[in-house]
């Protein structure tokens, strides 16, 4: 046997080899009480695992299948190579938010087999093992077609699992061995074991090389055993030279051991070095109108009520569900940033699907957006996961974070793109609207923080108060806000839900934004979780249970705190009855105790939440957001000029965020007077400066500043771009306005509908282009017809609404007709005003032809169309604004 020493330090991983040139059947034992062993059999390569001196995994079948041929039954050992991973990462959000320092040991088992060479790689280490497979020495490209990997499930085991699909939002259930269907299931898989302990079965470290897999439980072996194997999304796999598989992760040991577990993200590789501070990941809270308003992202006003209240609350984010509007964005990102508050907006994966839709992502980031919530992959193929790399790369380089939503589970990218702060992939509260028949089982919940929660942040939309035919009480609802952990925790209901109950307000004010520490208190998968996670000195503990009212004994000792620590829990103020969910919340003050724990009332499928504090030091310190002032900026419509410039002036210190592709230069700082009236101020003169491509943002200099912004040259006449002017505010959050830069009309006809519009009021989803108003939806609406007679371009709106538009002074003429749209009933009045003063109004009714117009604008520079019901009497009703276009006129000579 010829062995030799390495060493060597590279990228913060510590390596020290062991090289030998056969493969023995020697244990590997890990930093903890985990260790494993691969060998050679005359049955195969097989793996042995053990934990606290138990055998907990023994004889699994490892290898795969290459073009059909299979790898692993008859392998010659050719050589073995061990070593110690020592490294650190700094998570930004999850269980455990900091410098997290790790060591593994790694085995890479070399094997030859049907003229192949392939690999093993097995890392060990405090919670588990992991194996990979790679071919080291591929010439070119092969197919995987199948993975051998495949636990034993003792007959006596029972199991936490899911039934599959590509989503994960099946419900989680526990079974006996003997009672689980054969077929597919998701990971995480969780399985109690004869041997004391626990074994989590999921993936990590997975890109676009790879498809993902699954579990397939087969039927009962003679023993009644049950064999779980990881069946590969794909059919096939196109592999080329090094790794080939994710990792299959087997977490091992007891539940409090799993629940803390960082083992999934220490697998996954390291972030780029421009990630590793990236400070502008905000972990937090957030205010979410979709759950209690389906059509509410359409609405503007009610998205300001949603961020006054997540700022009274002391909340960081606004996530903006489906139905808004890029013309009023950027106010709502403006009026939430004087708040403190981040805005993200939703959106869809196929419109994100080609380098031309990847531009809207710089151009949300541009108007000041920070994340978005990217929805509806649905699939675990190597195609989805190269477009998932695709999207991680681009929001890194943007400075967006991303929320995944019908998604795959987390594999480890909250260490690898750290401005992933959530997933979904878990049945969640967004199944009361959609599914009343299928209320959320406390059950259901029950299981969540030992399995789906062990792998990564999990978006449940947590604390459902308004929930229908919901079973679980008030304080189960209030306890997953701490029992389920994600990097921005999205509440479902109406924030008024939240402040109508003071103490369920209090506590949501408190909950802090992000963790240090996690912990499991007491629990198990099919009775009860008790999860306490430390912010700074305080203890936040989320209870949720499931079955009839009790009492839970909650041992606190974990938690180094003294007897006189003081405990404030907010439960159940009532035990409930079977088929009625307690309503009502109670609190309690108490101590830690000499016996360091404290017992909880919990009402049937109840739950409480509570605040732990070292004696004397004051539990609550949430604070409201101060409002702060805007940054100064004239004026708010700038036109494009002959120069192909457009020229604003901006607060001394404030930074310019462009549209992609757009350039500004400063040209000096005004004279004197006042900034917001667009007059001078003093100072000299600045240098000339360019936008940075990197980030897309300018700074201006010590005073009043001007700039010259130069849009690209493809904008078209009549069409905007919103440049940002940002300037420090609240902590990470800048302070942000908006100005609007565009490029003059130009002689001829224009259609309004093809125009931009600077604002809009509408009483039902956005105002629609050349169709009628439809729903509270964007583009929901139908071909336009009134009094029988069809149109083909136009506005729908539903009053009381306004569509205003900039002309900057340019057109002659504004023609077009009015009436009430065949899809609804009632009259309405309308007007068009010029620069705010009437200059047409009439009272159109359904059933009537359109009411035409022909109207002198010229001078004008900004035009309003209004809309208003008639009477009281006239709801619902939706006015057509058929055929309205613009006149420009060459300038006279």
């Amino acid at each position: 046997m010829a062995v030799s020493r390495q060493g060597r330090e590279s990228d913060g991983i510590v390596m020290e080899n062991l090289v030998t040139d056969e493969v023995r059947p020697r244990p590997v034992t890990g930093p903890g009480a985990v260790s494993a062993w691969v060998r050679a059999t005359d049955t195969g390569v097989r793996l042995t695992v053990t934990c606290d001196g138990e055998v907990v995994l023994d004889g699994v079948p490892l290898g795969f299948s290459l073009d059909g041929v299979e790898l692993g039954p008859h392998a010659e050992p050719a050589g073995v190579v061990e070593r110690t991973v020592r490294d650190r990462f700094r998570a930004r959000s999850g269980k455990a938010v900091g410098e997290h320092h790790y060591e593994h040991r790694e085995t890479v088992c070399t094997f030859r087999e049907a003229g192949v060479e392939w690999q093993v790689i097995l890392r060990t280490g405090p919670d588990g093992v992991a194996v990979r497979y790679a071919l080291p020495a591929l010439d070119g490209t092969a197919r995987l077609t199948g993975d051998r990997t495949a636990v034993t499930l003792p007959a006596g085991s029972r199991s936490w699992v899911l039934d599959y699909q590509t989503w994960y939002e099946t419900p989680r259930f526990g079974a006996d061995a003997a009672d689980l269907p054969s077929g597919a299931y998701g990971f995480p898989f969780l399985t109690r074991l004869d041997a004391p302990g626990h074994l989590l079965v999921t993936e990590s470290g997975i890109d676009g090389r790879f498809c993902g897999a699954h579990a397939e439980v087969g039927e009962p072996g003679t023993a009644g055993e049950r064999t779980l194997r990881f069946a590969l999304a794909d059919e096939a796999v196109e592999v080329t030279r090094g790794p080939v598989t994710p990792w299959r992760v087997f977490l091992v040991g007891t539940l409090d051991r799993l629940v803390s577990s960082l083992f999934v993200d220490e697998l996954a590789p390291a972030a780029a070095p421009e990630l590793e501070e990236a400070t502008w990941v905000r972990p937090g809270r957030a205010a979410w109108s979709w759950w209690s308003g389906f059509y509410s992202g359409a609405q503007l006003e009610e998205q300001k009520h949603f961020v006054d209240v997540a700022a009274r609350l002391g909340w960081e984010h606004l996530l903006i569900d489906c139905g808004w509007e890029e013309t009023w964005v950027p106010e709502i990102v403006a009026y939430a940033s004087r708040r403190g508050v981040q805005v993200h907006l939703w959106t869809i994966w196929r419109d994100l699907n080609s380098p031309e839709d990847l531009r809207r992502l710089a151009l949300w980031r541009s108007w000041g957006v920070a994340g978005i919530k990217v929805d509806f992959m649905e699939s675990e193929s190597k195609d989805r996961y190269r477009w998932y790399d695709t999207i991680l790369a681009e929001t890194a380089r943007l400075g967006l974070m991303v929320n995944f939503h019908g998604s795959v589970i987390p594999r480890g990218w909250a260490r690898t793109f750290p401005q992933v702060i959530g997933y979904e992939a878990i049945r969640g509260a967004e199944y009361y609207v959609f599914f009343e028949n299928q209320a959320l089982t406390a059950a259901h919940n029950v299981v969540q923080p030992f399995t789906r929660n062990v792998a990564g942040g999990m978006d449940a939309t947590p604390v459902a108060f308004g929930a229908a035919n919901r079973t679980t009480s008030d304080g189960h609802e209030l306890g997953l806000s701490v029992a389920f952990e994600c990097g921005i925790t999205h509440f479902a209901d109406h924030v008024d839900a939240y402040t109508a109950r003071p103490l369920a307000a209090r506590f949501l004010a408190e909950v802090a934004p992000w963790w240090e520490e996690t912990v499991l208190l007491t629990g198990d998968p099919d009775s009860h979780a008790v999860i306490a996670r430390r912010a700074g000195d305080r203890w936040f503990l989320g209870g949720i249970a499931t079955g009839a009212a009790r009492t839970v004994r909650v041992p606190l000792d974990r938690l180094g705190v003294a007897p006189d620590a003081q405990v404030w829990v907010v439960g159940d103020a009532a035990p409930g009855t079977a088929g009625v969910p307690a309503t009502g919340l109670a609190e309690t003050i108490t101590t830690a105790g000499d016996a360091r724990q404290i017992g909880v009332e919990v009402a049937r499928d109840g739950g409480f939440v509570a605040i732990v504090t070292p004696a004397g030091a004051e539990p609550f310190r949430a604070v409201p957001r101060p409002v702060l002032p805007a940054p100064r900026v004239f004026p708010a419509v700038a036109e494009v000029g002959p120069d192909g410039t457009a020229s604003v002036t901006v607060d001394p210190g404030a930074r310019l965020r462009l549209p992609p592709g757009w350039t500004a230069r400063r040209t000096g700082e005004p004279a004197s007077g006042d900034l917001e009236a667009g007059h001078a101020g003093s100072g000299a003169a600045g240098s000339a400066e360019t936008v940075s491509p990197e980030t897309g943002t300018v700074e201006s200099g010590a005073g009043g500043v001007r700039w010259e912004i130069r849009p690209v040259s493809s904008l078209p006449p009549g069409r905007l771009g919103v440049v940002t002017v940002e300037q420090d505010g609240d902590g990470p959050v800048p302070v942000v306005a908006h100005v609007r830069v565009v490029r003059p009309l130009t002689p001829g006809t224009h259609a309004l509908s093809g125009l931009p519009m600077i604002a809009f009021v509408n009483e039902d989803g956005p105002v629609e282009r050349d169709q009628s108003n439809g729903g509270g939806n964007p583009g929901d609406g139908r071909p336009m017809r009134v009094a029988g007679q069809g149109y083909d371009r136009g506005l729908g709106t539903a009053p009381r609404s306004e569509a205003r538009f900039h002309l900057g002074g340019r057109a002659a003429t504004f023609t077009g007709a009015v009436g009430v749209d065949d899809e609804s009933a009632g009259r309405a009045k309308v007007a068009v005003l010029a620069d705010d003063r009437e200059i047409f109004t009439a009272v159109v009714e359904a059933g009537k032809p359109v009411t035409p117009f022909h109207l002198d604008v010229r001078g004008v520079r900004s035009l309003c169309l209004r809309g208003e019901a008639a009477s009281p009497d006239d709801t619902g009703v939706h006015v057509d604004w058929v055929d309205p276009a613009l006149h420009v006129t060459p300038p006279s000579r």
